[in-house]
């Protein structure tokens, strides 16, 4: 048996290096959400806004920078990875019913999760949208050679700054459908595709015949590369983010300045920085022991139910804590958009180290439900736990 069957592959042909990574960066981007929840000015002004932040709060908000990218990321090499069991055929009918399933899951579901209304006088469409309408339109992109896809990928990556901004596409889109309705895009389809169409490049490397530090030595090298690249095209200003970075009023600012690329949309240089992170990461989860790493290795094994999950207990937990602090009951809850970030104010909100208890609070609930969940999935065969 060859190093590569070893020491990548864990339970039922699972690459334990890829659901380690992936749980590690769901455990960080709960970082975010809970913060969005818990923290007195989050919905005051943004943490990258350096006429406003500071720089632990700036950090908090860049660390998860690299969790949407990442996910998407591995989506497309487990993709690829899934070519292994399926026929293209096969494959492209599960990514178009799923793609669609999680659109609707996050249109509706994730909707009522994150505002606990039902006015709809907002719909802010996630992650989970651009991820499951990325998936419909790789069930047509994997009849293509594989070298292809990652051109075409990369070019995804890259058209968008020389298109105009067009919403739902290549720009953030909010479309007004009422008076008092808001229907809010903020993660355009071009760059995540892109994104999910590299990953499924990458996952040749997870089902060719290379032994395990080869592996390992070409994942530092394409993660090396990016970030090279992320750092000169930074440094010279001209291209790869519509905001250009400058010198502050501190050196330290000024390199805050440096790192705060575009998210929405994500821009090349955001692109280069987040997965070029993600790259050397893999490399370096290559040889480890999943079982050192149980913890996050659940979270990634589960990741769907554990978003759905960790979003539901981190309001739930700072709604119940706010109705305390402020004294208010449900009834005098104000859910609409305009008013609350589903039903909480700035006025019970908590200073960051408190927001860094309740994430640590919120993931640690979390384990125990995910471990149990995925234990049940790794024995049963419903078809229904493909889509959850």
């Amino acid at each position: 048996m060859t190093s590569f069957a070893s020491p990548a592959i864990h339970l039922k042909n699972r690459i334990a290096s890829i659901d380690i990574a992936r749980g590690c960066i769901m455990v960080v981007m709960a970082l975010d959400h809970v913060r969005d929840y818990f923290h007195t000015d989050a919905q005051l002004f943004q943490p990258t806004d350096l006429t406003r932040t500071n720089a632990a709060l700036f950090f908090t908000r860049f660390i998860t920078h690299f969790c949407a990218p990442t996910f998407v990321l591995l989506a497309g090499t487990s993709i690829y990875l899934s070519l292994q069991r399926k026929t293209k055929s096969e494959l492209a009918r599960f990514l178009i019913t799923r793609g669609l399933w999680l659109m609707l899951l996050d249109l509706i579901v994730m909707r009522a999760i994150f505002f606990f209304n039902f006015y709809y006088d907002a719909t802010v469409l996630t992650v989970l949208w651009a991820f499951g309408l990325a998936m419909v339109f790789m069930a047509a992109f994997i009849w293509l050679p594989r070298l292809a896809v990652l051109g075409v990928g990369v070019v995804f990556i890259a058209l968008q700054h020389f298109l105009p901004p067009v919403p739902a596409l290549t720009g953030i889109g909010v479309f007004p459908l009422g008076p008092q309705t808001l229907f809010i895009i903020s993660y355009p389809l071009l760059p995540w595709l892109g994104i999910m169409m590299t990953g499924y490049a990458l996952g040749e490397l997870y089902t060719s015949p290379i032994s395990s530090p080869q592996r390992r030595q070409k994942l530092f090298v394409y993660g090396g590369v990016a970030l090279l690249l992320f750092i000169l095209l930074r440094f010279i200003n001209l291209f790869g983010d519509p905001v250009a970075w400058t010198t502050q009023d501190t050196p330290l600012f000024t390199v805050l300045s440096f790192l705060n690329v575009s998210k929405y949309p994500a821009s090349l240089l955001f692109v280069l920085m987040t997965v070029g992170v993600t790259l050397l990461l893999l490399a370096l989860l290559e040889e480890v022991n999943p079982s050192q790493w149980k913890f996050v290795h659940v979270f990634g094994r589960v990741p769907l139910f554990y978003f759905l999950l960790h979003f539901l207990l981190a309001h739930v937990i700072a709604l119940a804590l706010y109705l305390i602090k402020t004294g208010k009951s449900w009834s005098e809850l104000d859910l609409h958009f305009d008013k609350s970030l589903g039903g909480i104010t700035s006025e019970g909100g908590y200073t960051l180290p408190w927001v860094y208890v309740a994430w640590i609070g919120v993931v640690v609930v979390c384990y125990p439900v995910c471990r149990w969940y995925d234990q049940y999935k790794s024995t049963h065969t419903k078809w229904w736990l493909s889509y959850l």
